[in-house]
């Protein structure tokens, strides 16, 4: 695991306390390889941030929001997406809130772009995802504008993100002057709502946002 390896030495310290094999191996069996890829990483290191806080990989910390248990339970942030958001393990994401999981069946990670509903495959393996990370930082993560953002706003509190106050998808620029903090579940919940609305707009169709 090479790219794990130099993503972890990029990385925070742990967020979460050390969890045991047992509890890890438990809650990530149903995940399949790549489930257990994860629970041998979060035995290295139970969470962390990287890359000035906008890589968040998700630790096992209980039933808290910031935890990996709490982050993928229904009734969190999941439900306001009616389905779409359902059958996969959220375990990271980006400054953004776009967000990594495990696709059903345990062979695959990908990407769901939590603004309209999509998934993209990004790698087959754990160590595969990491490679992705490592080759493309500012897209993977959006490093630069966290970065520009903390140095105008100071340090992101953690379980907080960047969220556009008008949505990427519908032509909200990656600028700061778009972006605004808010702890990831609220975000989320907000997000959830709008990519129901979309998902079965037809082409060319608009919707109009109202931005506070």
């Amino acid at each position: 695991m090479d790219h794990l390896e130099k993503l972890l030495r990029a990385a925070s310290g742990p967020t979460c306390p050390a969890a045991s094999g047992d509890d890890l191996a438990e809650l990530l069996s149903e995940w399949g390889r790549v489930g257990g890829e994860l629970a041998s990483l979060l035995g290295w290191r139970n969470g962390f941030y990287g890359f000035l806080s906008a890589l968040h990989l998700r630790g096992l910390g209980g039933e808290t929001p910031a935890g990996l248990v709490g982050w993928n339970s229904a009734g969190c942030w999941r439900e306001t997406f009616a389905g779409l958001a359902d059958g996969r393990l959220y375990f990271a994401e980006d400054v953004f809130g776009f967000q990594f999981a495990i696709a059903a069946g345990g062979e695959a990670v990908v990407a769901f772009d939590s603004e309209t509903g999509q998934v993209e495959e990004v790698a087959d393996s754990l160590d595969g995802w990491a490679e992705v990370i490592l080759e493309e930082p500012e897209y993977r993560t959006g490093f630069p504008l966290a970065r520009a953002w903390q140095e105008r706003n100071g340090a992101l509190a953690a379980g907080t993100r960047l969220f556009p106050k008008l949505p990427f998808f519908a032509g909200g620029k990656y600028e700061i002057e778009n972006l605004y903090a808010s702890d990831a579940v609220t975000g989320m919940r907000a997000r959830g709502s709008i990519a129901v609305q979309i998902k079965d707009l037809p082409d060319g169709a608009r919707i109009e946002f109202q931005i506070e």
